[in-house]
């Protein structure tokens, strides 16, 4: 390390602090003192040295510190250690190691790293992964060595990426040199390639499920592939293979009358001379939820809005949608149905038709949008939203009012350029009044009357307190549809903007004070399940220490029991060794003397995705060497390429550091000064100085 002193001030400065140390030491020492004159003279020494030391720190002079080392060169063995390259890499590891002790001793920094992320020994490497992902075995190298002398990277492999994107197409500090390993011939193998379906089905509904199969060198043999659930055929269709490489996607349609994951398998007939039939077999989940949410539209009298709703609402699967028009049929629904959201259009009315069913609405919290007509009770219809307040002209006077966006409204995610389409729509039909809005409740659209832009409210939103309510203060949403497709000859704007305010409306919040759910809904084999706790008190504030019992049920009804505390510490709880399948769980504890449970479901899933191609990609290693400026080799050429490494071994690299800090602040600096007054007042009162 080297040192440097820097001056703040001009260097003559010095010359005043000796100047004051002989001055501090003459004053001091001067008179004829009670011990000797050398000892006199060594303690006015170190008094003017202290004190010059001192007037000197108070200049501020600063120190430069460079503190250089070497980074020897580095070499990396990055190992594909999936299952895939199984015995191929076991093989060649007895040359890696020898490669990496050659390397060692010639001046190298040898590190190996391996697909999980760790640095193995490589006598205990097991090639057990069963997924592979190179570039990000790659990233990893990159950021562990971020900034260190490291030149090259010795990527043992077969070339099959099944996870990641190819690690061909990226960019790396350093070269990648492959060394490749397996088949490279396809094996006499039918597989299923993949599975393609849909996650989440409805129930009753019929779903699709796609086989992707693929064959190598089976010509002219056939067998039948078949879609299962629970051991039960429900579908086969023939594979007759009709040429070497062959790729076929064969579609199957079912459906489930039963909620909750359900299993499905999709599974090859065994095929004379295969390699392996390991791969003759995929499983699928798919959960089957009844969740459509209910929506009722209530109206007075039929409308063309009705229509509009409708069209606008069913365009979304995730609804399902009751019409009941009163003055047609005065049955209104019973309240105990449980609607996610009921439409009034037209209700409480002047004619009293389904005024007391929206009382039944309102004492169940259950959320509603009011539109207002020509035939509502207006006063009524103000006392019951709770949002707008509209103080009507008594003769029931209207306007006519076209809508203007309210720009600071972002509840919704709305586009304001997109919405300012409405102000060159046709007028709706409101009362004339005074209107006001109730706290929490925000605006959404304004009234615009001709020209003129006025504060008064058409479309609110409260989605505070125990029920959510809007209210639309006009009638004529189908006038707007029309408009909008005769200038656009497209429906986007008027249905976005109700279909988004029908969401917020139907969706359920959760306001459960016990819960407990798995992190994810899909784990893979031999990973571990946690589960993520939260109790809450009345006010919603996160409480912990007490006790959960847990109970996991597989799918052959085998139960599994677990009790654990939850703490701030440990909000989670993990469970491991389970097994493939669909697993449904249930947690309970006791809450201020109350038993508070639930329920819920996921699935292990065997991620076999190894055994879905075991021909080794030569090509892609090439294309890899070559573009990071490395070269591609075999196990047998692995010790030519090490002798040209150590011939044209890289350079080690000198890296400095640089520091500056005021010399005041060292610390060996502040010791040094108190040592020498403390040795000086010592000999002074051992030899009886003041």
């Amino acid at each position: 390390m080297r040192s440097e002193l820097i001056f703040q001030t001009p260097y003559w400065f010095i010359i005043f602090c000796v100047l004051a140390g002989l001055a501090y030491a003459w004053l001091l020492y001067q008179p004829q003192p009670a011990w000797g004159r050398k000892l006199n003279y060594a303690l006015a020494a170190v008094r003017g040295v202290v004190v010059a030391l001192i007037c000197f720190l108070l200049l501020s002079p600063l120190v430069r510190r460079t503190q250089t080392s070497v980074d020897k060169a580095k070499i990396v063995f990055a190992i594909d250690n999936s299952e895939s390259v199984g015995k191929y890499g076991q093989a060649a590891m007895a040359q890696v190691k020898a490669a990496a002790r050659e390397l060692n001793d010639s001046g190298f920094e040898v590190t190996v790293e391996s697909l999980d992320g760790t640095r193995p020994d490589a006598d205990s490497l097991a090639f057990n992964q069963n997924k592979t992902n190179l570039a990000g075995l790659l990233q990893t190298v990159r950021t562990n060595f971020e900034g260190r002398n490291l030149t090259d990277v010795i990527l043992l492999s077969d070339g099959i990426v099944n996870q990641g994107v190819s690690p061909a197409y990226n960019r790396y500090p350093f070269r990648v040199n492959t060394l490749a390993v397996g088949d490279s011939v396809p094996k006499l193998d039918i597989r299923v390639k993949d599975v393609v379906s849909n996650r989440i089905a409805y129930l009753g509904n019929e779903f699709p499920i796609r086989a992707e199969i693929a064959a190598n060198g089976l010509q002219g043999k056939s067998t039948t592939v078949t879609l299962k659930q629970n051991g039960r055929i429900i579908q086969s269709q023939p594979v007759v293979i009709d040429r070497p490489d062959y790729f076929k996607a064969f579609d199957f349609k079912t459906s489930s009358a039963q909620k909750g994951v359900q299993h499905y398998t999709i599974e090859l007939g065994v095929v004379s001379g295969e390699t392996s039939s390991r791969n003759n077999r995929k499983d699928v989940y798919i959960d089957i939820i009844d969740g459509r949410q209910k929506i009722l539209l209530m109206a007075l009298a039929p409308h063309p809005d009705i229509k509009s709703l409708r069209s606008l609402i069913e365009a979304n699967d995730n609804y399902e949608l009751d019409i009941h028009i009163l003055s047609i049929a005065n049955n209104p629904p019973t309240a105990a149905k449980p609607y996610d959201l009921v439409i009034l259009h037209q209700i409480p009315n002047v004619l009293g038709l389904g005024n007391a069913q929206v009382r039944k609405f309102v004492d169940a919290k259950t959320p509603l949008f009011f539109i207002l007509g020509n035939q509502s009770a207006v006063p009524l219809a103000s006392s019951l939203n709770r949002s707008l307040f509209i103080n009507a002209a008594a003769n029931n006077q209207t306007d006519k009012v076209t809508a203007r966006f309210n720009p600071s409204y972002s509840q919704l995610n709305l586009d304001a350029e997109s919405l300012k389409l409405l102000e060159r729509l046709p007028p709706l039909s409101v009362p004339f009044g005074e209107y006001n809005v109730s706290s929490g409740t925000e605006t959404i659209l304004y009234q615009k009357v001709g020209t003129l832009n006025t504060n008064k409210p058409l479309l609110v939103l409260n989605t505070n307190g125990d029920q959510k309510t809007a209210v639309l203060a006009g009638e004529g949403i189908w006038q707007w549809r029309q408009e909008e497709f005769a200038q656009t000859n497209k429906q986007e704007v008027v249905d976005n903007l109700f279909q988004k305010l029908i969401q917020v409306l139907s969706v359920k919040e959760d306001r459960r004070k016990f819960r407990v759910y798995p992190i994810s809904n899909e784990f893979d084999a031999g990973e571990q399940v946690s589960f993520q706790t939260e109790i809450y008190n009345d006010i919603y504030e996160p409480i912990f220490g007490q006790e959960v019992k847990l109970d996991l049920v597989d799918e052959k009804g085998k139960s599994r029991q677990f009790t654990y505390t939850h703490t701030r510490e440990t909000p989670r709880f993990n469970v491991s060794g389970l097994d493939e399948g669909v697993y449904r769980y249930a947690a309970s504890a006791t809450l201020k003397g109350r038993q508070e449970s639930v329920s819920g479901q996921f699935v292990i899933r065997n991620a076999d995705i190894e055994l879905s191609n075991t021909t080794a990609d030569f090509g892609m290693l090439r294309d890899l060497a070559r573009r990071s400026g490395g070269t591609f080799m075999t196990p047998a050429s692995l010790q030519q390429f090490i002798q040209k490494l150590k011939t044209d071994r890289p350079a080690d690299r000198l890296d400095s550091t640089e520091d500056m800090v005021e010399l005041i602040y060292l610390k060996w600096l502040f010791f040094l000064l108190v040592v020498l007054l403390g040795v000086e007042w010592g000999l002074r009162k051992y030899h009886g100085g003041y």
